[in-house]
């Protein structure tokens, strides 16, 4: 089935829906929208079985991300979402929600903006006006730039990144308006809570090891706690699946066979799956029946042996042992 842009989606849900709903929800939208949606409508003769099965189980399924996001943060919606859908259309869904989300929040400019104009007109800014503009970048982008500063200005940038909670409204107006004026485009407002330990993760994952190195290097001098909590984040037991077989292998070796039955209970398939398969038969056996008759665990156990299966992945592949994947500056040569 071929990709259906958002004005056609928009289009068949409001027909799935019937007139009375629908005409309610359009009162909610802007006229321009109205427009566009009307007349997407208009022309719509026929709405295939799997167009219209397939546009509602995004709604519905991004309705309920956006409701788990409200209760719990964006890592609770992708714990419950992974359970309930499975990893792949988990991501899928979070990456919809993130689409909308982006559109909603500030400095629409500065995301759309060419990355290295942004990082010069960036440059030229204060190291906590400089945090406030990349808490809302794409994290990817965001890693570009930051790579780009000089070191201690990276720093200076991270930390403030790392230490942010809350921002008023009032001052994410003002430095909405130098970007505008600077890009000569119109930006969105709105949104108070942003960075934190989250945000820097997001973009130190997407950033080369180097950089990396050099912020935690610094960050430990500065804020030991922050450094801490940045690095027993910036690669979660989830993560494991990304790596190769090869590298699995590797770190399983260095880990107690009684960690790794209390990591793996409670994880989801997939991640269970895929340790077994870089195990022994007998191995795998061995671990699943332990897990079968262990009872009810802490999630505090659970957590404490996982985090120590993340501290070997982190120590061997600052080692170069094991390879984790990274932004485009971090290619492996051959």
């Amino acid at each position: 089935m071929t990709m259906i842009d958002g004005i056609k989606k928009a289009a068949i849900l409001m027909i799935s829906l019937g007139s009375e709903t629908s005409s309610k929800i359009m009162k909610l939208l802007p006229e321009s929208y109205i427009q566009k949606v009307s007349y997407e409508i208009a022309n719509t003769e026929v709405v295939q079985p799997e167009e219209r099965n397939e546009v509602l189980d995004e709604f519905v399924n991004t309705a309920t991300a956006r409701e788990y996001v409200l209760d719990g943060g964006i890592d609770y919606a992708k714990n419950l979402l992974n359970q309930a859908l499975g990893p792949q259309k988990a991501k899928e869904v979070i990456d919809v929600l993130n689409q909308i989300q982006l559109k909603e929040r500030p400095f629409n400019i500065a995301r759309q903006a060419d990355t290295q104009q942004l990082a010069n007109v960036l440059a030229e800014e204060q190291p906590q006006v400089i945090a406030l503009v990349m808490c809302y970048l794409q994290p990817d982008k965001a890693a570009v730039i930051l790579s780009q500063f000089p070191t201690e200005l990276q720093t200076d940038v991270a930390e403030r990144i790392g230490t942010i909670s809350s921002t008023s409204p009032t001052v994410i107006k003002q430095v909405e308006k130098v970007i505008e004026t600077k890009f000569s485009n119109s930006v969105s407002n709105n949104t108070e809570n942003i960075g934190g330990v989250t945000t820097l993760v997001n973009i130190l994952n997407a950033a080369s090891r180097s950089t990396e190195k050099n912020i935690i290097s610094d960050l430990e001098k500065r804020q030991p706690e922050l450094s801490s909590e940045i690095k027993n984040s910036l690669f979660t037991f989830e993560d494991i699946v990304s790596l190769s077989n090869l590298d699995v292998q590797k770190v399983l070796r260095d880990i107690e066979n009684d960690d790794i039955v209390l990591a793996l209970k409670g994880t989801t398939d997939d991640i269970k799956n895929f340790i077994f398969e870089n195990l022994s038969s007998r191995a795998a056996d061995n671990i699943r029946e332990e897990i079968e008759f262990m009872g009810p665990t802490r999630l505090a156990n659970v957590e404490e042996a996982q985090q120590k299966i993340v501290a070997v992945i982190r120590k061997l592949d600052d080692a170069g042992e094991i390879y984790i994947e990274r932004g485009d500056s971090d290619a492996i040569i051959k």
